[in-house]
């Protein structure tokens, strides 16, 4: 395992659709276990692949909460409900956030790590993450989504703060 370089805001792939992947080998699985390593290090909850420099549809994510980590390939979101304004922040643009609007829950539907078919029902904070990294498979990136208004350059200090849900 390894910690992969981030690509961050200006570099060209971030704005580019990544490719479905067709073989889900040994060198696909490495990657997701260096993506899970590097989220980590940074202390992300979604990274995807063009955060790494890899235009491969490939997303992984952790809520470090229930113990349960999602890695999926060629992710696709099948259906959405309701709708949330979220505090947003990327990897990719560091002490940044800003407001979004999400779907409150949502369908996604990929391949796991073993290339069984897989279907997530997620909703909130999970459901936010699909959607905050699936765009990053699409060319998407959120501050391209934000509410007018909401996009903020923050200290170490206010990070916390939205991390932990404070205002």
């Amino acid at each position: 395992m390894a910690i992969r370089n981030l690509r961050f805001e200006g570099d060209e792939i971030l704005s580019k659709r990544a490719r479905e992947i067709e073989v889900i080998d040994d060198k696909i699985k490495e990657l997701a276990e260096d993506m899970f390593e590097t989220m980590h290090k940074f202390e992300g909850v979604g990274l995807a692949g063009p955060q790494v420099g890899i235009l491969k549809r490939i997303i992984v994510i952790d809520l470090y909460e229930d113990g349960e980590q999602y890695a999926l390939i060629n992710p696709v979101i099948v259906s959405q409900k309701g709708e949330q304004l979220v505090d947003e922040g990327c990897l990719s643009f560091p002490n940044k956030y800003a407001k979004v609007r999400r779907a409150k829950e949502v369908v996604v539907e990929g391949l796991n790590l073993q290339g069984k078919k897989v279907k997530i029902k997620a909703k909130d904070l999970l459901a936010q993450a699909f959607q905050h990294e699936v765009d990053h498979l699409n060319g998407e990136v959120f501050v391209n989504k934000c509410e007018a208004g909401t996009l903020e350059t923050v200290t170490e200090e206010r990070k916390q703060e939205i991390k932990e849900g404070r205002k």
